[in-house]
């Protein structure tokens, strides 16, 4: 089993920046990708961001491409959200996901207000 758990959320102002954080506990060793989704008030969560662990490549939604990072430490147990220029809808809260065994194994979510 893998544990995701985020951090970082917060409330920022519009056009700022913020960096979300998500650690990987358990068998790590086993991840194939992590990634980011979110979900909004009275929306559907959405795909973000994806990091393969293997290869390090990386897959962002139209939405948040050339605004939002993902990234990923040496040691192989965190994931990070690097968000820049945010706007008000990027309000949400942010789910850290981890794909290990064919399982996707999911964190409880950080809060993000984009708000003036």
């Amino acid at each position: 089993q893998v544990q995701p758990v985020e951090s970082g959320g917060g409330l920022v102002q519009p056009g700022g920046s913020l960096r979300l954080s998500c650690v990987a506990s358990g068998s790590i060793f086993r991840i194939r990708t992590m990634g980011w989704y979110r979900q909004a008030p009275g929306k559907e969560r959405e795909f973000v961001a994806r990091i393969d662990y293997a290869i390090g490549s990386t897959d962002y939604s139209d939405s948040i491409k050339g605004r939002f990072t993902i990234s990923r430490d040496n040691a192989g147990n965190t994931v990070y959200l690097q968000m820049t220029s945010l706007k008000t809808e990027d309000t949400a809260v942010y789910y850290c996901n981890a794909v290990s065994m064919g399982i996707i194994y999911w964190g409880q979510g950080t809060q993000v207000i984009v708000s003036s």
